[in-house]
């Protein structure tokens, strides 16, 4: 009766407990390379692509690409051994220029890439940086040749990025190691998924182009083998890297962007980085072809209903 009664006596727990289990300390010799992530895919193999439209109902257009990481490791670890790919896009206009703005006989396109606070392992901050302006003027490049900008003169056309979560430019453990950040590898997956991403809000708002344009990534190592949509915590050994912006039906590249030592014939990296944004020009038709399916639908039930309220009216 006198337990009972003793409110402050901490009472055991009913069930049984289980001793706490630790991760080992990356400073242990042997132990950080054995967290070392292994490319699992196929020299021309891509990783699997999620791409959705209309995700922002307040936009003229939206999507939402996201590319998972593929990477599993033998070992635990409370540390993801590589990061995946989180894009959102969407699309203000177009709209009306403003009066004090000068005339402009076509479309006055602007692009804005922002990464998110927590996009990378380094905390980023508010204010664009010189990477984000640089992705803009990229991703502007690319678009630019794609929209048919005569059939709207005076009109601006908006397109902001928000990367979530962005591929890192090395593995975390090199970069630990060597106290760097990289050498910019994972801004080419990151320019490439922008342009794909951008190019599905487009079509989302009904914007007239002259074809869909989709990002591939290529990469040469050392040993001058070509490996398509590289992740970059999965080699070591990249020497160069080419990101383009690909119309498939019209066979031509709105945007180039090499990076490292491509050497005298840079042609084989560059027909590479086409492939790999043939495999995103793939996963923009089914969702084009589903975009329209879902929107004819809805249009002929709003008729349906429509003819209905006029029949019970009468």
């Amino acid at each position: 009766m006198a337990a009972n009664t003793d409110r402050r006596r901490i009472n055991a727990p009913s069930g049984g407990t289980s001793a706490p289990v630790f991760a080992k300390p990356v400073k242990e010799p042997g132990y950080l390379q054995l967290l070392r992530p292994n490319r699992n895919r196929g020299p021309n193999e891509l990783r699997k692509t999620f791409l959705q439209t209309g995700v922002v109902p307040s936009a003229s257009g939206s999507a939402y690409l996201e590319v998972p990481t593929t990477t599993t490791t033998s070992h635990s670890s409370l540390i993801p051994p590589t990061s995946s790919l989180k894009i959102a896009a969407s699309i203000q206009g177009p709209k009306p220029l403003p009066r004090s703005a000068p005339f402009s006989p076509t479309l006055v396109l602007t692009t804005t890439v922002k990464f998110a606070p927590f996009a990378t392992r380094h905390r980023r901050g508010y204010i664009r940086d010189s990477a984000e302006r640089d992705l803009g003027v990229h991703l502007e490049t690319a678009l630019r040749g794609v929209i048919i900008g005569e059939r709207w003169p005076k009109s601006g056309l908006e397109v902001v990025i928000t990367i979530l979560e962005g591929d890192e430019d090395t593995w975390w453990g090199d970069s630990k190691a060597e106290g760097g950040s990289g050498s910019g590898w994972g801004l080419l997956n990151v320019l490439a998924g922008c342009i794909t991403v951008a190019s599905a809000a487009i079509m989302d708002a009904g914007i007239d182009c002259v074809d869909m344009v989709a990002g591939g990534v290529a990469a040469m190592t050392r040993d001058g083998q070509k490996i398509l949509d590289p992740c970059p915590a999965e080699h070591q050994d990249i020497v160069a890297a080419c990101a383009v912006g690909f119309l498939a039906s019209r066979d031509e590249i709105t945007e180039l962007w090499l990076k490292g030592e491509v050497g005298a014939e840079p042609d084989e990296l560059i027909e590479s980085a086409t492939h790999a944004a043939m495999g995103s020009v793939s996963v923009l038709r089914e969702v084009l072809l589903e975009n329209i399916e879902t929107k004819t639908k809805v249009a002929s039930e709003g008729s349906k209903r429509r003819l209905e309220d006029l029949e019970v009216r009468d």
